[in-house]
């Protein structure tokens, strides 16, 4: 999970970031902060990887603020006012937020921010979240809906959402195909196409370019990407008499 905090003194600004890190499966929101002074007392005793910080706030700015931190998080600026962008960028900030912030602007931010969480080198260090796990919780439907990994099929992305496909139904979550790649077990998955990951386990033949599998008990073909079938012809070496 993407550790996040929101520091603003404006409640119904803190409360419109709320609801769109809601509907983010991958972020968690560890603290909501009325000024600096609360949030350096977070950033001392909790792990965080993202700061939604507004700039005009009373005593210090949220620019002055990153100028204190030693080893700052991310950080996506939330202002008002569009005088400070510069500055702001300077400070190697992922984005910078005009309010009032629309969903779709708030996801290009969060994506952003995304990817570069997931190329940070505390990020990778650690391998798949799931490596040793059995099952992960999805948020769907404004609840945690467990999943477990051999029921996968195969995921299919689309555009900022995944739907993950069960023979006992399907779940869709707003997330991205990279994002969750990078969290999966990959001794059970695999990308195989830039739209499709495939349950390792549930792949009955490979055809030509495509992978067959059963869904429903029905027959289906996922293609294979050029950019991913050398990976998969690997792994079906290894295994192949």
């Amino acid at each position: 999970m993407i550790k996040t905090i929101i520091v603003d003194d404006e409640p119904l600004a803190q409360d419109v970031i709320e609801t769109h890190l809601e509907k983010l499966a991958d972020f968690e929101l560890v603290a909501k902060c009325n000024n600096v002074v609360e949030a350096n007392e977070i950033l001392a005793n909790e792990e965080v990887d993202i700061i939604f910080l507004d700039i005009q706030m009373p005593q210090i700015t949220g620019i002055e603020f990153v100028k204190t931190l030693q080893n700052p998080p991310l950080i996506i600026f939330t202002t008002a006012y569009d005088n400070y962008a510069i500055e702001g960028f300077e400070l190697n900030a992922v984005d910078y937020l005009l309010k009032p912030i629309s969903f779709d602007r708030f996801m290009k931010a969060a994506n952003k921010a995304r990817d570069k969480f997931e190329i940070s080198p505390s990020a990778s260090t650690g391998g798949s979240d799931f490596q040793n796990e059995d099952y992960m919780f999805v948020k769907a439907d404004k609840k945690l809906i467990k999943v477990n990994f051999d029921d996968i099929i195969y995921i299919e992305g689309l555009k900022d959402y995944v739907i993950i496909r069960m023979n006992q139904g399907r779940v869709i979550t707003l997330q991205t195909m990279k994002s969750l790649e990078a969290k999966l077990p990959q001794d059970k998955f695999m990308r195989i196409h830039r739209s499709y990951i495939v349950g390792l386990n549930h792949i009955n033949a490979v055809i030509g370019n495509m992978v067959e599998i059963t869904e429903k008990n029905q027959s289906k073909h996922l293609p294979i990407g050029k950019n991913y079938r050398e990976a998969l012809q690997s792994i079906i070496d290894k295994r192949r008499l």
